[in-house]
Parts: structure tokens; sequence; C-alpha cells
């Protein structure tokens, strides 16, 4: 599932953005968040380098930055959760350009599949 703390209006638009299969929860306190370690980011974390860097790449692949709506500084993250509960995957972003590989997170699947 995906957790955000978006409203509603931006929640709708996220999974029609994004053809999103999942369910989608909408955390407004940010308690899962805040279990999870994910405060708020510093300014820095949130327009550093590695920031403006995932920019960059994304403009040089032809798409087009969007203003977000909601609080930048909303620490993301990822967690993987197997089916018995089991935390296979724990990881706080620093900034929005911040996240595992995909293959990271294909690889911890595959383990917790045994």
């Amino acid at each position: 599932m995906v957790v955000t703390f978006e409203n509603d209006f931006f929640a709708r638009s996220y999974v029609e953005e994004t053809s999103l299969a999942w369910p989608l929860l909408v955390d407004v306190t940010r308690e899962t968040y805040k279990s999870y370690g994910m405060l708020s980011a510093s300014f820095w974390d949130v327009w550093g380098p590695k920031t403006w860097w995932a920019y960059l790449k994304y403009l040089a692949k032809g798409y087009k930055l969007k203003k977000s709506g909601g609080d930048i500084f909303q620490r993301g993250g990822d967690v993987l959760i197997d089916p018995e509960g089991i935390v296979r995957l724990h990881h706080v972003g620093t900034g929005p350009a911040d996240r595992p590989a995909i293959e990271v997170i294909l690889h911890k699947i595959s383990d917790a599949k045994g």
C-alpha cells in the first residue's frame, strides 16, 4: 500500500496520475511517518545538491517539474513489511531524491519470499 499525508484532492490526483494499483491510505496525523522516523527534513536536505541533480536528470529526460501542493519538508521513505509483519526494508529519505533503487526493493521482496 501507499501512505500519504496529503488531503483527499491530492491523494486522488496521485492515484490518477500514477494509475496506482495498490490501496492508498491518507495519514493526516502523520502517525505512520512518526512511527517510522520520517520527521521533518531540513532546508539543506530538501534543496541540496542531490535534489538539484535529480531534478536536472528528470528535466533531461523531457519531464516537466510540478509545483508541490503539500509539505515539502515532510520526509518520505520506503517501508517493506512482509505478510508475517516483519519489516524487510526501512529507508528514511534524506530528501526528495533519496529513494532506494528498485533493484534493492525487488531483492528484498525476493528474499522475503524465501
